[in-house]
């Protein structure tokens, strides 16, 4: 094999998209990693389509200089990161991007001060670094590199010993993580990372073939994140005539190019203008290209706008008015339909509440406490940065309080924070049900630094317990789990296994009641019907007359019962 000792664009661009054609390869297997044996384990398909708009952004950035094109690839995953693990990927592309910054090509020595990069960003990003996670990968797999740099410039040597590196990392993981070494497997947010590094080393090492480099394009990463968020239900109750921008616009635009370039790129000066053609309106751009989505009544104004800048690269224009009819009619021929945000129709007034959450049901019980957007996914389809950030522009609140309702969504959520352009806060509550208490806290005419503070607070009144079936055998904290039991989840624990769903629901109540219990709310999900529900409460009465047990119908997917203590 002949020595290599430069990385060109070329090349940069094989790695970063042949990172993303293994990990939607193998999402899959990665999926299957998951310590829990819920059916909601998506950390490879979080990986996966964080990476494919990393490589997206790379694709589209149309240069040859390696630090503009790693500036791409982090902006991209940093806006297409979802969940825990694709932020932390994310970072480690951030820091990589910071090492490179003013590089036109990489040797050996860039390479390695890339990696060492990426591992301390990534890091520093984590309040609580654990070791046996993907952070230990990438830091044993720079520490190789750092190393082996000092000794060879062959890039191809330098990768190989980095990928084997990153394999042994993986294989550690178990002794590191004890809960890890008890279910039998690896680390999935680990396991991608590895992908990604094996997948550099193969193009460096010339065993990857072109049909391989193909990662996800648009518009197969489109088809991708509407495949996942099904489940989630459209918003049927809308009236297409009532839509008052009636065009979903994206358009690409690459600065200072092209025959009709008059302006230099001001950001604030061309989203301003923006601005006043419609709503929903997001401007991410680097020092060569902006990209925009707005909705709008004039889409043909919002193309001949971006043609002042530069040279238009990309133009999408959907009529959401068809789209929402079209949404209204396959409902009633009872087909699922998904949506990415849902607003409420309330008047937005000082702080304003967004929130992730799965099921139709359970979107419009937020919506009665008030909050104002709610984003389709959660447990099933974790929303993106970049999701967050467009329903946070689109509340057009000046102050924003985000509920995650789950912990791998953590993360995502406070991205979006940084790259807000109004206040916002976290509220970290980790389940549906501390969502829906935490509402009780919320003041619309408070600030945001007081919701947050007053909705924060209510979450230790809350016990939770969500029930649903495992996807494969395990053992786990000393439990035996065989695939298809039942299981009660309490608070992030599993902590009722039987075969079957009623017993393992009461049983689940039973943990958490205490003398201080006053009210039980039942949700019950597409997996269940309302005299399921009707039949718990029974079971709950029985133990305790003196309960009040409320129902509701979340219509959430993969869970039957989200059950509340308090």
């Amino acid at each position: 094999m002949d020595k290599m000792t430069t990385i060109t664009n070329v090349e940069f661009g094989k790695m970063i998209n042949a990172a993303a054609a293994s990990l939607a390869a193998n999402a899959d297997k990665i999926n299957k990693l998951n310590v829990f044996p819920v059916p909601d384990g998506d950390t490879g398909t979080n990986m996966s389509l964080s990476m494919a708009s990393g490589a997206q952004y790379e694709r589209d950035a149309l240069d040859t200089h390696i630090g503009a094109l790693a500036k791409a690839t982090s902006k991209g995953l940093l806006m297409g990161a979802r969940g825990n693990s694709g932020v932390i990927l994310s970072q480690i592309f951030r820091g990589f991007s910071n090492a490179v910054e003013d590089k036109e090509t990489l040797n050996a020595r860039d390479l390695a001060d890339a990696l060492m990069s990426g591992a301390q960003v990534a890091y520093k990003s984590v309040m609580k670094p654990t070791e046996g996670t993907i952070l230990t990968v990438i830091r044993e797999a720079a520490a190789k590199a750092n190393q082996v740099a000092d000794e060879t410039d062959d890039l191809v040597e330098l990768m190989r010993e980095i990928n084997d590196t990153a394999h042994s990392a993986l294989a550690s993981t178990p002794d590191l993580l004890p809960v890890l070494k008890e279910v039998g497997v690896v680390d999935s947010g680990g396991q991608g990372l590895v992908f990604v590094l094996q997948a550099f080393y193969q193009v460096l090492s010339g065993d990857f073939s072109e049909e391989d480099i193909k990662a996800p394009d648009n518009a197969e990463l489109d088809q991708m994140v509407k495949e996942l968020h099904a489940g989630a239900q459209a918003n049927s109750n809308l009236d297409p005539n009532d839509i008052e921008y009636g065009y979903c616009t994206e358009i690409m635009v690459q600065i200072g190019q092209g025959t009709t370039y008059d302006q230099k790129f001001d950001y604030d000066h061309f989203y301003q203008h923006l601005a006043g053609l419609g709503d929903s309106l997001l401007v991410i751009n680097d020092d060569e290209i902006v990209k925009v989505h707005v909705h709008t009544e004039n889409p043909g104004e919002v193309l001949s706008w971006g043609t002042h800048f530069g040279s238009l690269v990309k133009v999408k224009v959907d009529n959401m008015r068809d789209q929402q009819q079209a949404v209204i009619d396959e409902q009633r021929t009872e087909a699922v339909q998904a949506t990415k945000v849902i607003p409420n129709v309330t008047t937005v007034v000082n702080t304003a509440v967004i929130t992730i959450a799965a099921g139709e049901g359970v979107a419009e019980l937020f919506k009665s406490l008030g909050v104002h957007t709610v984003i389709s996914g959660g447990q099933t389809m974790n929303p993106s940065t970049a999701d967050i950030v467009e329903a946070i522009n689109a509340s057009g609140a000046k102050q924003v309080v985000i509920l995650p309702n789950n912990s791998n969504i953590f993360m995502a959520a406070d991205q979006a924070v940084e790259l807000a352009d109004v206040s916002v806060k976290v509220v970290k509550t980790k389940t549906i049900q501390q969502g829906l208490t935490a509402m009780m806290g919320y003041n619309p005419e408070a600030d945001v630094s007081i919701n947050s503070k007053d909705m924060s607070a209510m979450l230790t009144e809350v016990k939770s317990a969500q029930v649903t079936k495992a996807v494969r055998d395990t053992n786990l904290d000393g439990r035996e789990i065989k695939h298809d039991d039942w299981m009660g989840i309490i608070d992030g624990n599993i902590a009722v296994v039987t075969d079957k769903l009623q017993t393992t629901a009461i049983e689940s109540v039973e943990k958490m009641l205490d003398e201080d219990s006053e009210i039980v709310t039942i949700i019950y999900g597409e997996d269940a019907k309302e005299k399921d529900a009707k039949k718990l409460e029974e079971s709950i009465l029985t133990i305790d007359s003196d309960l009040e047990v409320e129902i509701h119908n979340g219509k959430q997917p993969l869970y039957p019962f989200l059950i509340s203590v308090e």
